[in-house]
């Protein structure tokens, strides 16, 4: 069974920073893999926050841009989001997720709150 396993969530200041992590199996942690971050708040669908393309680049939501930043460790097999002057309404449990060979892979969510 393929896990996806996410960590850094927690409590934050308006203003403040936060980076969340994904372990990815390296069975899936590949460079044809599509990967990204997603984020579901209360009582909203599930959004996506940001991901990489195909060329290699870097997508963001209009939301987030020039906040937020997707990387990857090609050797730990680690996908990031780092989370800069977060805002209230970036409270969300945010997951991890994986499109390869087919399949969707999805963490198992991590809640991000922000406020006083």
């Amino acid at each position: 069974q393929v896990q996806l396993v996410e960590s850094g969530g927690g409590l934050a200041q308006p203003g403040g920073s936060l980076t969340l992590s994904c372990a990815v199996p390296q069975s899936i942690f590949s460079r044809h893999a599509l990967m990204g971050w997603y984020r579901q708040g209360p009582g909203k669908e599930r959004e996506l926050v940001a991901r990489f393309t195909s060329g290699g680049g870097r997508a963001y939501a209009d939301s987030v841009k020039a906040r937020f930043t997707i990387s990857r460790d090609t050797l730990t097999n680690t996908q990031y989001l780092v989370m800069d002057n977060l805002k209230p309404e970036d409270t969300a449990v945010y997951y991890c997720h994986v499109q390869y060979g087919g399949s969707d892979y999805w963490g198992q969510g991590t809640q991000v709150t922000v406020g006083t």
